[in-house]
């Protein structure tokens, strides 16, 4: 069994080395290009969103950068109408796009109304007026690659269960089913019961296995921290909410606006406390995941930052060595947060269909 796993622990450490080397040399591009480097500024850039796919920044003998990325799509609605074209279009040398005779500037990656000049319009209020941005950001093109990536996951899944005779499944089809067996028996089932685990099962899998590849496409080399996006914690929490308070059966909704055994004087503080707390289960869920994986970036792009600082072997040789095992943790984390998180839902879910066996 040891062997077997040997090469698969071998990829891994090539991954994990080829994220420490990724991250060290983007760094050290945006140590080179200027003479202070700025450690919040290249956190900043790899933690948040962006409108291209940025892959490395190179300099040139001259001393210009050179910005290696991928355009996304910009889907701008305007007071003209619809506005496609691609991110490419801001690459000027004052970052403004010009279509169908209108201007648009991009700034720390709010794109606003503009002038040919790079002057940004504003209002009477002096606020700077833009589009509504409907735009596949960095993390939106993640969302849609993790999606693509579930998908074949299991359609070759499935299409191997129909053709294989009755015999043990191999490779991804075993790690699949593994994950799939593990969340049935030792979550949704025991957790919602027997009669109602495979209502919800289809959410509370998918829920896992898509943080789960969204936190580990953010451990990629060049990926998107998907999963650190507030809007996108945001969206699921939201979606377990719903899914709760919609099963909610009387015995649900009974004890929260009329809790048995309450006075009646008291009932209305009661109620007032379980309403709020319909809100904080997702507020809770939104802010864990959120928080955690941004953490957990955060730490390693500052432990990186540090070899740039001081500028010192003596520094960077033990900050480098430091990575590799937080690197390790920070694989254990992602499949860690997306198993909190699936299991809160499914505790959540199960408080609203659970029956009175009063």
């Amino acid at each position: 069994m040891f062997l077997r796993s040997i090469p698969m622990i071998k990829a891994l450490l090539m991954t994990v080395l080829l994220f420490v080397g990724t991250l060290t040399a983007q760094a050290s591009d945006a140590g080179e290009s200027d003479q202070t480097f700025d450690v919040s500024s290249t956190i900043m850039h790899h933690v948040l969103d962006a409108h291209e796919w940025h892959i490395i920044t190179t300099t040139n003998d001259d001393g210009s950068e050179h910005h290696v990325s991928i355009p996304l799509p910009i889907i701008l609605w305007t007071d003209n109408g619809l506005a496609l074209f691609s991110s490419s279009a801001f690459h000027t040398p004052n970052h403004v796009a010009e279509v169908n005779g209108n201007y648009f500037k991009i700034e720390h990656e709010h794109i606003y109304y503009a002038d040919a000049s790079g002057a940004v319009r504003v209002d009477a209020e002096g606020k700077n007026l833009g589009p509504l941005d409907f735009s596949i950001t960095k993390n939106v093109a993640s969302l849609m690659l993790a999606a693509i990536i579930l998908l074949l996951l299991f359609t070759s899944a499935a299409s191997a269960y129909k053709k294989q005779d009755n015999t043990a499944p191999k490779g991804m089809q075993n790690v699949m089913e593994a994950l799939v067996v593990y969340i049935k028996d030792e979550v949704a089932r025991p957790i919602l019961g027997e009669h109602k685990y495979k209502t919800y099962l289809p959410y509370i899998l998918t829920v896992f296995f898509f943080i789960w590849i969204n936190n580990l496409l953010g451990l990629i080399p060049t990926g998107a921290n998907a999963s650190g996006n507030i809007a996108f914690t945001l969206t699921l929490a939201v979606f377990t909410m719903l899914i709760t308070n919609f099963s909610g059966n009387r015995h649900y909704w009974g004890h929260i606006f009329a809790m048995p055994g309450v006075p009646l004087w008291l009932l209305p503080i009661v109620t007032l406390v379980e309403i709020i707390g319909i809100l904080t289960k997702p507020f809770a869920l939104m802010i864990r995941l959120f928080a955690n994986i941004t953490a957990g970036h955060t730490i390693i792009l500052s432990l990186v930052c540090l070899i740039f600082l001081f500028k010192q072997w003596l520094i960077g040789v033990p900050v480098t060595l430091f990575l590799i095992p937080m690197t390790f943790l920070e694989l254990f984390v992602a499949a860690l947060q997306a198993y909190v998180f699936t299991l809160l839902s499914t505790l959540f879910i199960s408080q609203a269909v659970a029956e009175d066996h009063h």
